[in-house]
């Protein structure tokens, strides 16, 4: 949709503008005025994308308006006098129509201008949503009891993590995996949050603490001790989780 106006400084001529503005479908017609100054505040307001423009008006000469809108919007003379239709052209008028304008040559007008405005956007209509990729990084391969086993252990399973000298003990609601590994090595594996270490022989998830009492925590039907060194940052956690 082109965005009109009609600027004359003669009543009815504005009328017959905005009467063959309103018969096109693509254009709207934002207003009709007969003061050029009122018209000069549309366009710098950026609300104008076409200006039907008489030339001869009493306040603002349609070529003084053009000098000072400058390339702000295109513009389209209307006039009784053609002498005119020369220093039009040397602004960039789109075209120039000769009264009494007829529709015809009004709607070619029209088409000129659409020609040379930039074409609106295509809508392009929203496409169904892409299913979510499966999340990297949600779990790890542990070694197994034989050389070439691997398990692979999802961190939403795991409930705790238990130091076994140089092995740990993973426990999950089915299972205890027991791999050669130290609790460091592996805590620097694991997300935290939610995972948090919270005694130099225990790592567990925050999301699966049933209970904290003192210095115990409660995990299903598990209870993990809380060593001194780790008490503020789990309290200050678990106090963050509930609020």
């Amino acid at each position: 949709m082109l965005r009109c106006i009609a600027v004359d400084d003669e009543a009815y001529a504005t009328r017959l503008l905005a009467s063959y503005i309103q018969k096109i479908p693509t254009l709207t017609l934002v207003g009709t005025t007969t003061n050029p100054i009122e018209a000069l505040h549309w366009v710098q307001e950026g609300r104008v994308d076409l200006v039907f423009l008489d030339i001869q008006m009493p306040e603002l000469t349609g070529l003084q308006f053009l000098k000072i809108c400058g390339h702000r919007c295109k513009v389209v003379l209307t006039t009784a006098y053609p002498e005119y239709a020369l220093e039009g052209y040397e602004h960039d008028v789109v075209d120039y129509l000769l009264k009494p304008i007829a529709f015809d040559r009004f709607l070619r007008a029209v088409q000129k201008a659409q020609a040379l405005l930039p074409a609106p956007a295509a809508v392009v209509p929203p496409s169904a949503p892409t299913p979510a990729a499966p999340s990297i990084g949600s779990s790890l391969f542990v070694k197994g009891e034989s050389k070439n086993k691997f398990l692979r252990l999802d961190y939403a399973d795991i409930l705790y993590v238990e130091a076994l000298k140089n092995y740990v003990s993973i426990v999950t609601p089915g299972q205890r995996v027991v791999t050669y590994q130290t609790l460091k090595d592996l805590s620097e594996q694991l997300p935290q949050p939610p995972f948090l270490r919270v005694h130099k022989s225990y790592l567990v998830s925050l999301d699966k603490i049933r209970m904290v009492d003192g210095n115990t925590i409660y995990i299903a039907d598990h209870t993990i001790p809380v060593g001194e060194t780790y008490r503020d940052t789990l309290f200050r956690l678990v106090r963050d989780k509930g609020d």
